[in-house]
């Protein structure tokens, strides 16, 4: 799009899991702020009047994601929302992705007529075994959305082939989510994506370095499984969530200033 004729964004409604909620782009006082709240600064500079909702929750699922935000999201009719799920779904040793696309089909086809832009994503995925054990259904529900986003008019980000965002030091010790770098840059991606002259590559490569040793690995490599891969199996294995009883941060479309957001 040229960006002088990009149309004003005066609401922004974002959808999803932990990625769009903020995770770990942690602020001093404990909260996330996240790609999406860094974008909503972004786009409360430009307009004024400039409202804002994040119905994002960690752990949610993309039936979750529909039956709990979708309608909200329709209703607040925003001139920009981005739907980002079926990740939690994905990560799942028992995934069927015949119903995640499907709904995630209902999730777009109940929003796009009453949003003004509707942005979808190909997720970033850090490099590593993990990665590559969930690949091809990650695969499958990327070429899923870019037909999607065919049909229904949307604009897709794709973060996902990108190899600046693979790098290991974009994403933090639980290795599911991005760090505040990582989170800037996706912020600057969506940016670009709907038509905002660009203020940074978002691609560009991190500086070469060393690769830590052998043991700064392994160090890693226990703190990961004892802090969070543990907890996480845990929890499948009890049929909780990490969002279970949590409200989203920002649950209704209000007034955003620039200087709201760090």
């Amino acid at each position: 799009m040229d960006n002088a004729a990009a149309p004003p964004i005066t609401s922004f409604v974002a959808l999803g899991d932990s990625f769009t909620e903020g995770m770990s782009d942690l602020l001093p006082d404990g909260s996330y702020r996240g790609w999406a709240d860094l974008l909503a600064t972004r786009l409360a500079a430009r307009s004024g009047g400039f409202r804002y909702a994040n119905l994002a929750v960690r752990g949610k699922l993309i039936r979750q994601i529909a039956d709990d935000q979708v309608a909200v999201a329709a209703a607040l009719r925003p001139d920009l929302a981005t739907l980002v799920g079926g990740l939690n779904d994905v990560l799942r040793p028992r995934c069927d992705m015949g119903r995640v696309c499907g709904v995630l089909e209902e999730s777009v086809e109940r929003l796009a007529p009453y949003c003004g832009r509707l942005v979808l994503m190909r997720s970033p995925g850090r490099r590593g075994p993990g990665l590559e054990r969930c690949r091809p259904r990650m695969e499958q529900l990327f070429s899923f959305v870019d037909a999607l986003a065919g049909r229904h008019g949307a604009t897709v980000v794709d973060l996902y082939s990108a190899p600046s965002l693979t790098d290991p030091r974009l994403w933090a010790d639980d290795r599911l989510h991005l760090t505040d770098e990582g989170h800037r840059r996706v912020a600057e991606a969506v940016w670009q994506a709907v038509g905002l002259p660009a203020e940074s590559d978002w691609e560009t490569p991190l500086p070469e370095s060393a690769p830590p040793g052998w043991l700064l690995r392994r160090r890693a490599d226990l703190r990961f499984t004892r802090e969070h891969l543990v907890p996480w199996v845990g929890r499948r294995l009890t049929g909780r969530s990490s969002g279970d009883g949590r409200a989203p941060k920002r649950p209704d479309l209000t007034p955003l200033a620039c200087e709201d957001t760090p």
